[in-house]
């Protein structure tokens, strides 16, 4: 069979919708925006449109520039303004323009906002949302109007042509794109089949610690969460800080994605969560049999192709036109079509608004049973598991992500081969309707699961999850017997997700050196920000048997002697003056290559994972192998013929904005870990941190109300000129954290508090 190439798909198919004026009260706009220590603003009104007003307002005074290029990306014109192979400013995938450009013209076109607008709730957006959308545009286009874009502070974007009031469309698309940011929007290249582009390769994806711990967990009997998102830390998915009031109606604190006008991960007075991305499966591939090269054979007969016109216009003023394709399944991608086969992406977020709903009505809950119930009535959480518990001290732990309708006999039954070697999601035969998504009478829109067929766990000590599937959500009581698509269960738990696992089990038998078992906040606090290496205690011993026996490699240039003594003398913790963090990362890292071009990766673990045993295994180092002795080796030899000291610390090597920033990578088993976006340089210095520990979150519960302590690991603002820039990151270098303002007199009593009430109409 000949491979050749396909011009590609979109799946949505009808007219294009013009952009949509934001709707104002007709009485106007107003709020009042307090803003205590970093800049944080609280932010209340009389109603929704006002509440969305400031909202949107407030955000413009700190990252207008962030959010007017992701409009400019929303709108397909990055290859106007920037040119066609510059890199798009996605932060979690980023491709060339001209692709990004030709997928969101294509989602623009299909018409999906305009249909999904048309829906009543739950599956449209209910009306106290569209009211905040609008007024959060009105508020931006406000301030923008106010400062003008020849003045604005930020130097990024001041007086660029690009730069322009936004609609309420332009949020409606931020709102489904981030719904579709695991699926559709991560397979931009697939889906277009345009992958040139100047700059670096993608970045990592999104991760994050959750715990959500109960009565029998705290000393003091209530409720208390630990929010540890590790999201960008450039562009749109970054967090927000901010506190959202209605009086009597609605009163939330929390962390807010760029452009959203709703809390995904915060509390209220009675009720807290967060969220995990969740391994689920989130969309499938199907297997289409060719007629021909416009259409596909089901059930026997042919179906042809659907065609989408795409035009991008280029930086001269030209028109770039493109045609996609698409199936009854979804887009047709761009991989893996030959003269008898091609395969069509079946995205279960694709039209997808119910999200920011959900999280709205979560934010409103009184109860972890009212949070429950908001869950169960939009069913839109896109990709993520959720932690929470209540002023009562119950945990709850579900992942009620949206996952295709496929059984474990249905994808067994259906199963073809993946034209794309590593892709983990199912691949399913199109050719037949047998193999279709099927429905739950649960489920508020048809081909996903519903609520009745979730993991979920309710429990009095605690749940917790880094990233692993629900199987180890408590080890006291293993998940089984779900449906595949949520996960495998028996699997590997990797590192980060058994020392966060480990942290709580030390925590509440009191052998961690914090004092008494149980979690206060101040003991939650130090319990997270430990900065233990999992995988350097589980080695450190057969390293230092390795280091007795043998003391150098081939030749005193790889005399691994000093490296052994530096190692030796580590505590173990990633600490900014830790001592061995770097070089034990850059040995570790060294120890999971191929040991030669072509082979698998390399087990250093002397004892293999058990699935009897996911808590203690795998464990110890297979000091024998001489892959070992190279590993270590190597690494030696790098610090070595590049003169950088064996004990080059985390302070010394890894940065953000020029502030040191500690820490090691979850590959090591860190807990609130962070990433660089490239490897250790000659200088002994990685290129900048790009993701972590974002918004870090510990709140406890009490009967006098909430106790929070937060830390927004990049700060508020995105403008290098603000003067709430890196605050924040000095902050967290150091290993502080704020004390929250959430009540009234708490907000009233900041000796540095800035009011200000701001109005708006049409």
């Amino acid at each position: 069979m000949k491979i050749r190439p396909l011009v590609i798909a979109l799946a949505l198919l009808a007219p294009a919708v013009s952009p949509m004026p934001a709707a104002a009260a007709a009485e106007g706009y107003s709020a009042t925006i307090r803003r205590t220590e970093y800049g944080i603003p609280h932010i209340t009104a009389k109603d929704y449109g006002g509440l969305g007003f400031g909202y949107g307002y407030a955000f413009a005074q700190d990252n207008l520039c962030t959010l007017a290029s992701w409009v400019v990306t929303l709108r397909g014109e990055r290859s106007r303004y920037f040119g066609p192979k510059a890199e798009s400013d996605d932060p979690a995938k980023p491709v060339a323009n001209l692709a990004s450009d030709v997928y969101y013209k294509s989602v623009a076109g299909s018409g999906v906002v305009r249909r999904l607008l048309a829906r009543p709730a739950p599956v449209g957006p209910s009306d106290e949302l569209r009211r905040l959308v609008d007024g959060y545009v009105a508020g931006y286009n406000r301030y923008l109007e106010d400062t003008g874009v020849a003045n604005l502070p930020d130097p990024r974007c001041r007086g660029k042509a690009w730069v322009g009031p936004i609609t309420a469309t332009d949020m409606w698309n931020n709102l489904l794109d981030l719904d579709r940011m695991v699926s559709s929007s991560s397979l931009k290249e697939a889906i277009t089949g345009i992958a040139e582009s100047e700059g670096p390769k993608p970045k990592p994806a999104a991760g994050s610690n959750g715990w959500a711990l109960g009565r029998q967990a705290t000393r003091g009997n209530g409720g208390m969460v630990l929010a540890d998102p590790h999201f960008p830390w450039q562009g749109i998915r970054r967090f927000y800080q901010v506190q959202l009031t209605i009086p009597g109606v609605l009163d939330v604190s929390g962390g807010s994605l760029y452009g959203t006008p709703v809390v995904q991960i915060g509390h209220n007075a009675k009720v807290a969560w967060t969220h995990t991305v969740s391994h689920a499966q989130h969309f499938t591939v199907y297997r289409l049999k060719l007629a021909d090269g416009h259409s596909y054979v089901v059930d026997g007969r042919a179906e042809p192709m659907g065609e989408q016109e795409v035009e991008v216009t280029m930086p001269e003023g030209t028109v770039s036109g493109h045609t996609l394709l698409t199936s009854r399944y979804g887009p047709v991608l761009a991989v893996g079509q030959t003269d008898e086969a091609a395969y069509a992406l079946a995205d279960a977020n694709a039209a997808n608004l119910r999200a920011a709903d959900e999280w709205l009505a979560m934010a409103r809950a009184g109860s972890l049973d009212e949070l429950r119930k908001a869950q169960r009535t939009y069913q839109g959480m896109p990709f993520v598991h959720t932690l929470a518990t209540d002023a009562s001290g119950t945990a709850y732990f579900a992942d009620t992500s949206v996952v295709p309708h496929v059984t474990d006999a249905e994808a067994k039954r259906c199963a073809v081969p993946s034209p794309v070697p590593g892709l983990e999601e199912y691949i399913l035969d199109g050719s037949t309707s047998a193999c279709l998504w099927g429905r739950d009478g649960d489920a508020v829109v048809p081909g996903i699961f519903g609520p009745g067929s979730q993991p979920k766990l309710t429990r009095a000590d605690y749940v917790a999850n880094s990233n692993n599937t629900y199987w180890m959500t408590n080890p006291d009581k293993p998940l089984t017997g779900f449906p595949k698509a949520y996960g495998e269960t028996g699997t590997d738990l990797e590192p980060r997700p058994r020392v966060g696992l480990d942290m709580i089990a030390q925590r509440l038998s009191g052998t961690d050196g914090l004092g008494a078992p149980g979690f206060t906040l101040e003991t939650l606090q130090a319990t997270v920000r430990g900065k233990r290496n999992l995988t350097f205690e589980l080695m450190r011993d057969d390293l230092l048997k390795l280091c007795r026996t043998h003391r150098s490699s081939s030749g005193p240039e790889t005399d691994v002697r000093e490296a052994c003594r530096t190692l030796e003398k580590w505590n173990g913790r990633a600490t900014l003056d830790g001592e061995g963090a770097v070089l034990w990362r850059e040995f570790f890292i060294r120890l999971g290559r191929p040991t030669r071009p072509g082979e698998p990766v390399f087990s250093p673990w002397r004892v293999p994972f058990d699935p009897a045993r996911p808590l203690t295994t795998p464990r110890g180092l297979k000091i024998d192998d001489p892959a070992v002795r190279q590993a270590l080796a190597d690494a030696v030899l790098f610090f070595r013929s590049n003169r950088i000291p064996l004990t080059l610390t985390p302070g010394q090597a890894q940065s953000y904005s020029s502030i040191p920033i500690p820490g090691c990578t979850e590959g090591e088993g860190c807990f609130d870990r962070v990433r660089t976006g490239g490897p250790l340089g000659t200088d002994g210095r990685y290129p900048e941190v790009n993701t972590g520990s974002s918004f870090m979150m510990a709140v406890a519960l009490t009967p006098g109300g909430p106790r929070t302590r937060t830390v927004l690991t990049y700060s508020l603002s995105a403008d290098p000129s603000s003067p709430h820039h890196t605050d924040q990151t000095a902050l967290f270098s150091r290993g502080g954290w704020v004390t929250e303002r959430f009540t009234a007199a708490e907000i009233a009593a900041d000796p540095h508090l800035e009011t200000v009430t701001v109005h708006g109409g049409h």
